[in-house]
């Protein structure tokens, strides 16, 4: 990357905290994005898996995604298995022994409120660690409280804000803004507003595309 190249690459990713691919291909995208070396502007945007989760699901997520999907739970338990393997090769500790489904709504509503403070990234990656790799449960606005003030937000402003919902219109946005894009499955990612990649691809499929555009945006 030449030293000309000033401006930022803006990256507008839909994700769900509930996604395990979302959080995979969150750290494909780190190491393309490091191996790129030119600035690169991210922004997360909501998605909702499955919107219409208690808050206190009943059982785990063998039970969730055989009663969603309707399949044995054995494949079931193999798909997790084969999961938890690929997010290892990339450094991730998946326990889905311990990983409480819940509504997600209310997450997504902070990682706005942390936007607005400055710290979405950071609420982001803790959010996806405490949902996979720590079992916590992240439909509780207690527990997405004491999170929230793990990156520095202040307590009582996130309570303030989930208690009242005002980020509720940005998560709904996010998701009409989806729709318009065709966008069915997370994790999407979109260069620039116009280049749309699908999926937790290998990094060389990210890098070649911040490359691309990268020479787009400081020709």
């Amino acid at each position: 990357m030449t030293d000309t190249q000033n401006r930022a690459v803006k990256v507008d990713i839909w994700s769900d905290i509930a996604c395990p691919w979302c959080f995979i291909g969150k750290r494909k995208f780190e190491d393309a994005v490091a191996r790129y070396g030119g600035p690169v502007e991210v922004e997360y945007h909501s998605f909702e898996l499955s919107p219409d989760t208690p808050v206190d699901f009943e059982g785990d997520e063998v039970k969730f995604l055989a009663d969603h999907k309707g399949m044995p739970a054995d494949q079931v338990r193999g798909m997790l298995d084969n999961v938890t393997g690929i997010a290892a090769e990339v450094g991730l500790q998946y326990d889905f022994g311990k990983l409480r489904h819940t509504n997600t709504v209310k997450a997504h509503e902070l990682l706005h409120f942390a936007k607005a403070n400055g710290l979405q990234r950071e609420m982001k990656e803790r959010l996806l660690a405490a949902y996979f790799e720590e079992g916590r449960q992240l439909g509780r606005i207690d527990e997405l409280v004491d999170l929230a003030t793990e990156v520095g937000l202040d307590a009582d402003a996130a309570r303030a804000a989930l208690d009242d919902g005002r980020f509720e219109p940005d998560v709904r946005a996010d998701q009409a803004q989806a729709q318009a894009f065709g966008i069915t499955g997370v994790p999407f990612f979109v260069l620039e507003g116009k280049y749309g990649i699908s999926g937790a691809q290998a990094p060389e499929m990210f890098l070649q595309a911040l490359q691309q555009v990268g020479a787009e945006v400081s020709a």
